[in-house]
């Protein structure tokens, strides 16, 4: 029988109710989309530790306190990552409580794992983001169970409306995603801003969709540091993509697009608000369903892109070419 994340932690929580650690690790853009999760509890916490790590960080810097009284959770869509697998198998030898997440059932890093959670993908665009919604569902289960978390029933709502609200977008957003692509298809950079639980749909849009899948520089910015030195880029027709948050970091998003749109740049933003993130997450627990519902609208957009630069998302110089690296 397939366990949901309410059990897997009451499980874990029936083993050892002392739980003090939580670590999210992986590579890439898995990694990525354990950082909604991560967020939640750093935020929401009152008692726990909790960190998100590089996978190979993780083997080779792995900090002294991991044990039983830890729980780590890992993550790779086909389960095959080498680094995300030695991390699996390096947190159970160190006695930690290990749920591993992954497309494929039969993957190596599934069977390294003590608690597993089989994610879709290819159904639609809601479920390109499955993975980073099983891992949030994770995190306030973490949090609920060992402490406590009083908008508990909200979120569940929250996860009850959020695919259909992520197809609907979708589909209300291809005019948009197209233009974008018109208008962006021969940029060699883009710099991508976002923050609060986005930050990590920011990272991965940059590192992933960006840079590995079309091989345009990408660069990560956080809103409220943007600020901070890297406004001085902002520059006429300076290629800008904006994820706004529907929730408590929405002021340093509207204060990035502010200055975006004073100095004229090449700006695009894809806002949580227009779409009607507020439909299905109330305003104490939409912080962290922005992540979700920024990451299949944008999954549009990176599609369009790769049709009007004839450059295919699958398409790649080295990844699956070199074995050697």
């Amino acid at each position: 029988m397939t366990q949901t994340p309410k059990d897997i932690i009451a499980t874990i929580k029936q083993n050892n109710d002392q739980i003090k650690h939580v670590i999210f690790t992986g590579c890439g853009a898995s990694m990525a989309d354990l950082y909604p999760a991560y967020y939640f509890v750093a935020q929401e916490s009152q008692r726990l530790s909790v960190q998100i790590m590089q996978a190979n960080e993780f083997n080779y810097a792995t900090p002294k306190f991991v044990g039983a009284d830890t729980i780590v959770i890992t993550a790779s869509l086909g389960g095959t990552t080498p680094e995300s697998i030695a991390a699996t198998k390096h947190a159970r030898e160190l006695g930690a409580q290990v749920i591993t997440l992954s497309h494929n059932p039969d993957s190596p890093i599934v069977k390294a794992a003590e608690f597993v959670l089989i994610h879709g993908f290819e159904e639609d665009y809601a479920h390109k983001t499955e993975k980073m919604t099983m891992a949030l569902q994770l995190a306030i289960e973490i949090v609920n169970q060992f402490e406590g978390y009083e908008f508990y029933d909200e979120a569940q709502t929250a996860f009850d409306g959020l695919f259909d609200l992520i197809n609907h977008e979708v589909q209300m957003a291809q005019g948009a995603a197209k233009e974008f692509a018109q208008r962006y298809q021969y940029v060699d950079k883009i710099y991508v801003l976002g923050s609060g639980a986005t930050f990590g749909t920011a990272y991965s849009t940059a590192s992933f969709l960006f840079m590995e899948m079309q091989w345009i520089t990408g660069t990560t910015i956080n809103s409220g540091e943007f600020f901070h030195g890297p406004f001085e880029l902002a520059l006429k027709d300076a290629p800008y993509l904006l994820f706004m948050n529907d929730g408590s970091t929405r002021h340093l998003d509207a204060r990035a697009l502010e200055f975006l749109q004073r100095f004229d740049t090449k700006l695009t933003v894809i806002d949580a608000k227009d779409h009607n993130l507020a439909s299905i997450a109330s305003p104490n627990v939409i912080d962290y369903f922005n992540p979700m519902l920024i990451t299949g609208v944008m999954r549009i957009y990176a599609d369009e892109l790769s049709v009007a630069r004839q450059h295919p998302l699958t398409q790649r110089r080295y990844m699956w070419k070199l074995e050697n690296y």
